[in-house]
């Protein structure tokens, strides 16, 4: 019987099992796969011996024949849930030798993604010693008996991937409840791990491709829409694609093959980049909010010999594009190349789309698929190449810790050249199958709160200044449908965190990382949240941190100090040679130059860059908790009220700090009692205060420090 049923499984499923010879040990072990459809037992099933048993529902199987004859048998271990004894005869059956199957997310998972894991299997591993081997099975959310809401497939392929873990880590002195929940969280990391493991080794291999495989299950479904509310199906994503590559693949070919985009948050970024892709190109997003000069710089860094932009676009912001033409770069506009496409190359490209979307050319994994240009908010902008496996890891990272699923809406606003804007905002719900809707920006503060209401999103991405601006422009129902808001790029501080949650009853989670690392490196995620930290590190992300003279070391050796990371999201190199030679020195790992704080449990705690401390009578001050310390706390002083505060040499102590506010009313005793109302030591006190008309910010909304530095 079980030889039939493998069979129709690979007829009908293409099902393959990996790694099965781990099921083989003797008793006692515990199977612990994930579980997302009523299948599920099956393809676990047909993998194991006679003797492995399933433990099931004793009350379930009494609701119906169906659950009684699937429930019930010489297959099953039938316990009473709701029994104290149910754990304690599990533990019998173990230390008698035996094997068990056990879901330990207790039900079939509504979202698709891993759910909460229930103590009792952590127990069970702490009571008996049993081994332990965990499984992930690919596909079955796609199944029509699944109760996610996955767009479903009658004949989706399926696979199952097991590993072995073996014991569990020492859990110290803990005991009792802190034991099993130590070790049950254990569990669920290795779950992760699994998870992202196989979907790096069985997934897409380029961004282009794991596109086409969403697309191909439903080529019909809106992918995106922007401002001019043009939507944007996956079929019409690779149809204007597959026309732009034409006139891409006529470029003047370069050793680099890059080419520049400039362009705003519209449909035309997906489409012109996997356009790109198809023609073999490498796009080099480029950064307008800094001006033509930095645009320039970085063009001449990537050796770009064409731009390609939007004629519209151009004349709105009045861009001079004079200088790039007299730097020997070609202009493209958008514009010129669809008019120059015939009408029956548009119908033959739209008949082909019809029975099958282009094929992207085979590209390594490890080639680069964007050249992003670091913010420059305290020095000068770098070239960072990252490959497609570097975004692929990062957005799978991401997909096996948070919960996104196929019905989500996502709002994005950030600008597509920031990298949280374009894996995170844009190629997640490509690759996911989710709706985005691209804004044009996110400093429309008014409008962002108004469609988020309007269009009913589920998720939101913002930086700190972004979600204050919304949150303060916003109507308290407009966020009414928010499941998440996730926050990057610059340090989410408290009074954002307060105003949300008293607002919209809205829990702000924080992420960490940089452009060199795709960008993600943590996440506070729903399942483990962490009010004040950037979450934990995401699966595969390796770190070390290095002593920094002058911290307090009062803590436990080595949990704090500066940060170093390494994984499979981490960029391939920079275009500036002394900067990727001193990269590629280190081996594979990263210097986020952050000075960070990992507690017992994982978090991150961020405590600033390294160049944003001062050192004051050997002490190091952190200027970012200082700012942090100041944010929102002069309301009377309304909403553009700003501080920031900068080092400055100091004959005596070494260094002194300096604030610098935007607002006239602003007195350096008031600062005083506002930091010391915080708890910070009379060294974060700025000695001197000095006005300026306003702040410089980046595009990102980050403090533009160096621009600070030329005004002061």
């Amino acid at each position: 019987m079980i030889t039939l049923l493998r069979w129709l499984l690979r007829l009908l499923y293409g099902f393959k099992a990996w790694n099965t010879g781990v099921l083989a040990q003797p008793g006692p072990v515990l199977l612990l796969p994930n579980h997302v459809s009523w299948w599920d037992w099956l393809m676990v099933g047909v993998c194991l011996e006679p003797d492995w048993r399933f433990v099931t529902s004793s009350t379930t199987a009494q609701t119906s024949f169906l659950h009684r004859w699937l429930m019930t048998g010489r297959r099953t271990f039938p316990v009473d849930i709701s029994s104290p004894y149910a754990v304690k005869h599990m533990a019998q059956f173990l230390q008698g030798g035996g094997r068990l199957v056990l879901f330990p997310e207790g039900r079939i998972s509504t979202t698709g993604s891993l759910m909460k894991l229930y103590g009792g299997t952590g127990f069970l591993i702490q009571k008996t010693g049993a081994k332990v081997v965990i499984g992930h099975l690919r596909g079955a959310r796609r199944l029509p008996f699944s109760r996610n809401p996955e767009p479903k497939q009658w004949f989706p392929r399926l696979s199952a991937h097991f590993r072995a873990l073996g014991a569990p880590p020492p859990t110290g002195s803990a005991t009792g409840d802190a034991a099993r929940n130590q070790i049950t969280e254990w569990l669920r990391d290795e779950m992760v791990r699994l998870e992202f493991d196989v979907e790096m080794e069985h997934g897409a291999a380029t961004l282009a491709e794991a596109i086409r495989e969403t697309a191909l299950r439903h080529p019909g479904r809106v992918a995106a829409q922007d401002t001019t509310m043009t939507r944007l199906s996956y079929r019409r994503l690779f149809l204007g694609a597959s026309l732009l590559s034409r006139a891409f693949r006529r470029l003047p070919p370069s050793a680099e093959r890059r080419v520049g985009v400039l362009l705003p948050n519209l449909n035309a970024v997906p489409a012109t980049l996997l356009g790109l892709w198809l023609a073999e190109r490498v796009p080099a997003v480029l950064n307008f909010s800094g001006g033509v000069g930095p645009m320039l710089a970085c063009a001449r860094l990537a050796g770009l010999k064409q731009i390609i932009t939007a004629r519209a676009f151009v004349e709105k912001i009045h861009l001079d594009l004079e200088p790039f033409r007299q730097a020997g770069v070609q202009i493209i506009f958008l514009e010129e190349v669809r008019a120059g496409i015939g009408r029956w190359r548009k119908i033959s490209a739209m008949v082909g789309c019809l029975f099958r979307l282009p094929c992207p050319p085979k590209t390594a994994t490890d080639a680069t698929a964007v050249v992003l240009f670091t913010s420059g908010s305290e020095g000068e902008p770098k070239g960072v190449e990252l490959t497609h496996r570097n975004l692929l890891a990062n957005l799978r990272q991401m997909l096996a810790v948070i919960d996104v699923t196929a019905t989500d809406r996502i709002l994005n606003a950030l600008p597509l050249f920031h990298c949280f804007g374009l894996n995170v905002g844009l190629f997640l719900p490509l690759v996911r199958g989710c709706f985005v809707f691209l804004f044009i920006s996110p400093l429309r503060y008014r409008a962002v709160a108004a469609l988020a209401y309007d269009m009913e999103a589920t998720i939101l991405f913002g930086t700190n200044t972004f979600l204050t601006g919304y949150a303060r422009k916003a109507n308290p129902y407009d966020f009414h449908s928010l499941r998440y808001v996730f926050a990057g790029a610059e340090k989410l501080q408290e009074s954002t965190v307060a105003l949300w949650m008293t607002r919209f009853g809205v829990r702000l989670l924080e992420g960490y990382g940089a452009t060199e690392c795709s960008p993600c490196v943590s996440a506070d995620v729903p399942t483990r949240p962490r009010p004040g930290t950037a979450g934990r590190f995401l699966p595969g992300v390796e770190h070390r941190l290095e002593p920094v003279e002058g911290f307090d070391q009062a803590a436990a050796p080595g949990t704090v100090g500066r940060l170093f990371v390494r994984g499979p999201n981490i960029m391939r190199g920079y275009l500036n040679p002394a900067a990727n030679a001193q990269f590629q020195s280190l081996g594979g790992w990263y210097d986020t130059g952050d000075i960070v704080r990992v507690d017992l449990d994982g978090s991150v705690q961020v405590l600033g860059r390294l160049k944003r401390f001062a050192k004051i009578g050997g002490e190091m001050v952190s200027l970012t908790a200082v700012e942090d310390a100041l944010a929102g706390a002069f309301p009377q002083y309304g909403p553009r009220c700003a501080v920031v505060v900068v080092a400055r040499p100091d004959e005596k102590r070494g260094e002194k700090l300096l604030a610098v506010t935007n607002e006239p009313r602003l007195t350096l005793p008031a600062l005083a009692a506002a930091i010391s109302a915080k708890g910070l030591t009379n060294l974060a006190i700025p000695k001197d205060l000095r006005l300026v008309g306003s702040i410089p910010l980046l595009g990102t909304g980050k403090t533009d420090y160096r621009g600070l530095e030329k005004q002061l």
